[in-house]
């Protein structure tokens, strides 16, 4: 440690650090403007010059390293001269519009001025203009460039955080201009960061500009809704109306980023897709009706339908709260382990819990990303977890951390990774295994109980490395962290995966790398969801359903028995359906007619349910199938908790009332469970966290008085490890056909977000993504319309060439409700064989997904 002395106050820092975070933790105010926590230092503004005792010259305090017996003096008269020189160059340029600036109230250059600077200008000529009006760049961003102070923080935060490098620098000293690629940012990421950032209002939001004054906004600090990152964000009314986002620095996982669908992606709360009453269904159309009219046809109907089988299925967008209520009524109301929390896939818990209560470690990102190796194994997580990736690039670049990737979808994060492997889908289990394998062998010793059968090593893809190349670099690691994206339970093949994963893990700790894993869920409370226990066969806590211990202790709080029996997933709640066996299928704030991976099938299922019961904030595709539709209260119009990647749980606060008709989820709940003659206690939001923190391992000692603005961690509750290794999955052979996969695009996240009239401004037109040599040979260009067609059915859309696209896979975001994506696929079947030929041609096929030329 070195001892600092900074105005007549002593303290130790590390080596390492900088005069200017020592005056920070003294609590001294040193002014800034190129500065950023996260980003190297600059020095380019000059305002944070310090006076260093022996040293001649003043020296910017954020790029000086502190030194042992250093004496620093930061308000000399030199200092307050100098500062207040720097803040007249400044304005000498700078337009005083103050008044129609957004940036009016919270503008640093407005503060800086009145704290440091001068009274009266030196300067006299005319104010140097750029542009006369302002530049649109993009539909989400503005700019007045001649507001511009010159600070490089958009640049640098585009360039090293977000890693779009959409905005750049042009001329030269006070000449100098910050714009987008020919004036234009229309390839970018379109996240806002660089507005956050601007500490002047040279970028503003477009969304906001001239609605409102920060002084005017009710601010409420809560959670993105989006993916399963959990970004912390402050939401701005003026009276009840949503006006914009912002983030802050020093609260949350994010750091004061926030993505696309975070920033810009909100507004959907203010959807006209809204369900403003109560409905049932007469003579084969859905009627509006009261509540009492409701729960009177309702409870005749629940009642003719009791001796069949129940079932019930809810978002994971939903808070804990939510989620907790609605498994305590399907299990004691209705009687029912028929209960999930995802349309899109199956959670095999019988892999699935060892694996979590064995590995997961319910700390914060940062500290996993800190160590030596980061596995990504799946998805693309520039488009799935944006936030996240921004991370992961800070740990590679700052802090040295080796990134290795193993996915079959690329990442712009494959530019800062050490190893890139590139498998075909479902090929996951398969190269993990010879990982494994080569881990084992590279080690030169038998793990304890280990299965291993011969394998031969998976081919790696056209411009990626091997599983031995990440064998290799995992075993160098001093320690490793393993990222999962949850897309990867899509396959057939997750129970294989997850079983490798497992033994990847197991083999890792064996060797000493102290592994630590977590998932990448792409829905915001995914991981509460589990936790909560809306899983067939996990109780909250993911304790077995066959687990007697646990259901007696739950069975004794709730007042009811629980069945002993593990339920049906989604998969085979359809099943029950077709069959006709089942009686009243209860789907919550999801929409599994579009979701689902096989449309025509859950089409079929739905109908012949005889009793849908849709609760839902907006009518969805599957609300206009149901029997009775209950209008529930949306993101922000009531509170509760999310849970994130990371076991972190944080406060979703409300920021405006329910509109029309709608109730809460908890007080429709509530009345369902009366029309059962039954009452759930407690009831209240309150209440029901204090019984989950109470009967939920991972929450015990929470209160949420105690989650404070970063939320709280909740903890790791280890299970027994099954301890054998299982036998590797064959090695998948290479398809002579084109495979449809699909997952999130970086402008959508599920179907939420196409409610946001911004996203839908700003994302791409729904698009078919190939690499450029399958184009290539099927005489196909960029932006062509395309027809895809499986066996089940065809869409159009425009073809959207990727150089950096494995061959042989067709990429469609699910994210597009009018693309009916999921009517190509089948049940079952993932990825899907498909045939891609010009929209409005006729094309000859020589064998299935191979066209080769017009006619």
């Amino acid at each position: 440690m070195l001892k600092v002395t900074i105005d007549e106050q002593t303290l130790e820092v590390e080596a390492g650090s900088t005069v200017l975070q020592a005056a920070q933790r003294l609590g001294i105010d040193v002014p800034t403007f190129c500065y950023l926590k996260r980003l190297p230092p600059l020095a380019s503004c000059r305002m944070c010059l310090v006076e260093i005792e022996g040293v001649r010259r003043l020296q910017p305090s954020c790029a000086t390293a502190a030194t042992d017996g250093m004496v620093v003096r930061t308000n000399t008269p030199l200092i307050e001269e100098t500062r207040s020189s720097m803040l007249d160059m400044l304005l000498a340029n700078h337009p005083l519009d103050c008044p129609i600036c957004d940036k009016g109230g919270e503008c640093e250059l407005q503060d800086m001025v009145m704290a440091y600077g001068p009274r009266e200008s030196q300067f006299r000529d005319d104010k140097r203009v750029f542009h006369s009006e302002d530049i649109r760049l993009s539909p989400v961003i503005i700019m007045n460039v001649n507001r511009c102070i010159q600070c490089q923080r958009c640049v640098r935060m585009c360039e090293e955080v977000v890693g779009a490098v959409a905005l750049g620098t042009v001329e030269k000293g006070m000449d100098t201009a910050v714009t987008g690629f020919e004036g234009s940012l229309a390839s970018c990421d379109q996240c806002g960061n660089c507005v956050e950032v601007c500490p002047v209002g040279a970028l503003m939001s477009f969304p906001y500009r001239y609605k409102a004054r920060p002084w005017d906004l009710v601010e409420t600090d809560t959670v993105c809704p989006h993916c399963g990152t959990g970004c912390q964000l402050t939401v701005g009314t003026r009276k009840g109306e949503f006006m914009r986002v912002r983030s802050k620095w020093d609260e949350g996982v994010n750091h004061e980023t926030l993505c696309v669908r975070g920033r810009f992606g909100l507004d959907f709360v203010a959807s006209r897709d809204r369900i403003k009453q109560p409905m049932i269904r007469q003579d084969g159309a859905l009627v509006p009706v009261s509540w009492d009219e409701a729960g009177d046809y309702l409870r005749r109907r629940l009642l003719a339908v009791e001796s069949k089988d129940a079932g019930g299925l809810a978002s994971p967008r939903l808070p804990n709260e939510v989620l907790y209520q609605f498994q305590k009524l399907m299990r004691t109301v209705f009687r029912t382990n028929n209960i999930d929390c995802s349309s899109r896939w199956a959670a095999p818990f019988d892999t699935l819990g060892p694996l979590l209560g064995t590995f997961y470690s319910r700390t914060p990102l940062d500290d996993v990303i800190g160590n030596d190796c980061v596995l990504v194994v799946g998805g693309n997580i520039t488009e799935e977890n944006p936030v996240t990736e921004y991370l992961l690039r800070d740990g590679a670049r700052r802090r040295q951390t080796g990134l290795l990737m193993l996915s079959a979808r690329p990442s712009r994060l494959d530019a800062d990774a050490r190893v890139v492997v590139r498998v075909p889908p479902g090929g996951e289990a398969a190269s993990l295994a010879a990982v494994v394998a080569g881990l084992v062998a590279a080690a030169g010793q038998a793990l304890p109980g280990a299965a291993f059968a011969d394998i031969g090593r998976p081919a790696a893809g056209a411009g990626s490395d091997g599983p031995d190349r990440l064998a290799a670099a995992l075993k160098e690691g001093r320690s490793v962290t393993v990222l999962v994206s949850v897309d990867l339970l899509r396959s057939p093949e997750a129970r294989a995966t997850l079983q490798q994963l497992n033994n990847l893990l197991h083999v890792l700790r064996l060797l000493g790398k102290g592994p630590a894993m977590q998932f990448l869920f792409d829905r915001a409370n995914q991981m509460g969801a589990w936790d909560m226990g809306v899983l067939p066969a996990a109780l909250p806590g993911l304790r077995a359903v066959a687990d007697d211990v646990a259901r007696a202790t739950l069975a004794r709080n709730w007042g009811a028995e629980i069945p002993s029996e593990p339920g049906a997933d989604l998969d085979a709640m359809l099943d029950l359906c077709v069959g006709g066996r089942m009686g009243a299928l209860y789907i919550v704030g999801t929409d599994p007619l579009v979701a689902y991976p096989d449309r025509n099938f859950v089409t079929r299922a739905l109908g012949a349910a005889d009793l849908l019961i849709v609760q839902d904030a907006f009518l969805t595709d599957t609300a206009g199938m149901a029997e009775v539709v209950l209008p529930a209260a949306g993101y922000g119009e009531e509170s509760g908790t999310f849970t994130n990647n990371e076991g972190r749980i944080q406060n979703v606060r409300k920021f405006r009332e329910p509109v029309f008709e709608a109730r809460g989820n908890l007080a429709i709940v509530d009345f369902v469970a009366a029309l059962r003659n039954q009452a759930l206690r407690p009831s209240t939001q309150a209440e029901i966290f204090d019984e989950i923190a109470r009967l939920v391992p991972a929450y015990q000692g929470l209160t949420q008085d105690g989650l404070g603005a970063d939320g709280a961690f909740t903890k790791a509750v280890p299970t027994l490890s099954a301890g054998m290794l299982p036998a590797p999955p064959p090695v998948p052979t290479a398809a002579d056909r084109l495979m449809l996969i699909t997952g999130d695009c970086l402008f959508h996240n599920g179907y939420l977000s196409e409610r946001s009239d911004m996203l839908n401004t700003v994302a791409n037109d729904p698009y078919v993504a190939m690499s450029a040599q399958d184009t290539a040979e099927l005489g196909l260009s960029d932006g062509d319309q395309v027809i895809v067609r499986s066996g089940q059915g065809e869409l159009t859309a425009q073809l959207k060439v990727d150089r950096q696209f494995p061959k042989g896979l067709v990429f469609v975001p699910e994210n597009y409700r009018a693309l009916r994506l999921n009517s190509l696929l089948r049940r079952g079947e993932y990825p899907c064989a498909v045939e891609v030929q010009k929209a409005h041609a006729t094309l000859e096929v020589d064998r299935p997904g191979r066209i080769w030329r017009g006619v």
